[in-house]
């Protein structure tokens, strides 16, 4: 039996963990849960999983819990160091990290002080703090096993491999709800085209990640930072279909794809269970139902948000905190009907362009520069409001 805590509990990926908790109850069991807003749907995850500690993102939602729990039942904490105190949960087996955004870093390098197994399904965090994160792991010899369906499909692949033989690994991307709109008509793109992922049922945040392959630049710095590659070793392909996540190339030529069906669950499941394998109720492919699988090049021109990536990856120290920062800040302003679609890779590339680079050592460090680069960019989108 092992205690999952779950940082990000009432989104997406939080409720996928929580199915595949529920369908395998003699083997995990819900040690703490940790949400933002959405005080109905965790009153629900109290009562079903019946979790010994929580914590929301206020006070006042914390008060709301309180008044309908059993303090004996359940210990209901808020804000950030009740999201820390869920992550550092002595029981803990596994923290699952799936908070959106930057929000996530600072309860995940907790989790990697306290010496967790992670089940990583932030990307930001290792965008923005790769070096801090994975050098606290090998202090403790913990261990972080990516959600990411294509850096799971990759952390599964390299179980079999020798990294002498690996000539370079290839990320799919489906291309988006975008993928075939003429560059001519992506300053009209409306919040409900950019939602609309062909393949995935994601959030808000990273379905316009998905629109403008930010999403696909920020897994590129991730894989770096995972599996200790260099840049040029890391390249990414378009795959309409979703069904090849990822794929690693040999230095013969021979070539490995990871294939499965668009369902989260499994890579979630993957790694709860590791390095064991469990039975899924997920849907199997069926090779005879598969009419293709396509692959394509990135349209850079289009998609200029996964050539900001690799600049900022690049360029290294803070850069890639200053492009996290800016597009959190541009995808925000376009939720909100502020700018057109057009000016979030805009407003990326000329918070980078104010940014000088300097080494980081510490998470304040990060924080603040993250700041810096948050204030920067909304400065840069009053001028197109």
């Amino acid at each position: 039996m092992k205690n999952i805590c779950i940082l990000g509990s009432t989104g997406s990926i939080g409720t996928n963990t929580l199915e595949v908790i529920s369908q395998h109850p003699d083997k995990f069991k819900v040690a703490g849960l940790a949400a933002g807003k959405n005080v109905n749907l965790l009153s629900q995850q109290i009562e079903t999983f019946q979790p010994p500690i929580v914590s929301i993102g206020s006070q006042q939602l914390a008060q709301q819990l309180r008044e309908k729990f059993d303090p004996y039942q359940v210990r209901i904490l808020y804000g950030e160091q009740g999201l820390i105190d869920v992550a550092t949960l002595p029981e803990a087996d596994i923290v699952v990290c799936a908070i959106v955004g930057s929000a996530g870093l600072l309860a995940t390098y907790y989790a990697a002080r306290a010496g967790k197994q992670i089940a990583l399904a932030n990307k930001e965090t290792l965008v923005m703090a790769g070096g801090l994160i994975m050098n606290e792991l090998q202090k403790r010899k913990s261990q972080l096993i990516p959600i990411d369906s294509e850096h799971s499909a990759l952390f599964q692949t390299f179980e079999g491999a020798k990294r002498k033989d690996i000539k370079r690994v290839i990320l799919t991307a489906s291309g988006g709800p975008l993928l075939h709109l003429p560059l001519e008509k992506m300053a009209s793109v409306t919040v409900q085209q950019a939602l609309k992922h062909p393949n995935w049922k994601m959030g808000r945040k990273i379905s316009i990640d998905s629109a403008t392959l930010m999403n696909k630049g920020l897994e590129v710095i991730e894989a770096y930072w995972l599996f200790k590659l260099q840049i040029d070793q890391i390249d990414v392909i378009i795959h309409p279909q979703s069904i090849v996540h990822s794929l690693m190339e040999f230095i013969d030529g021979s070539m490995v794809a990871h294939m499965g069906i668009t369902d989260m669950k499994i890579p979630i499941q993957y790694a709860l269970t590791y390095p064991d394998r469990l039975t899924s109720p997920s849907r199997y492919i069926n090779l005879s139902e598969l009419s293709r699988l396509e692959f394509m090049p990135p349209d850079i021109k289009k998609f200029p948000c996964l050539q900001l990536s690799l600049q900022a990856l690049r360029q290294g120290e803070s850069m890639p905190i200053v492009l996290n920062a800016a597009n959190e800040m541009a995808v925000d302003n376009f939720l909100q009907g502020k700018i057109s679609f057009d000016k979030i890779p805009i407003i990326i590339e000329k918070t980078m362009q104010n940014h000088c680079c300097i080494n980081l050592s510490s998470l304040e460090e990060i924080r603040q520069v993250d700041e810096w680069a948050r204030n920067q960019a909304q400065n840069i989108t009053h001028s197109f409001i």
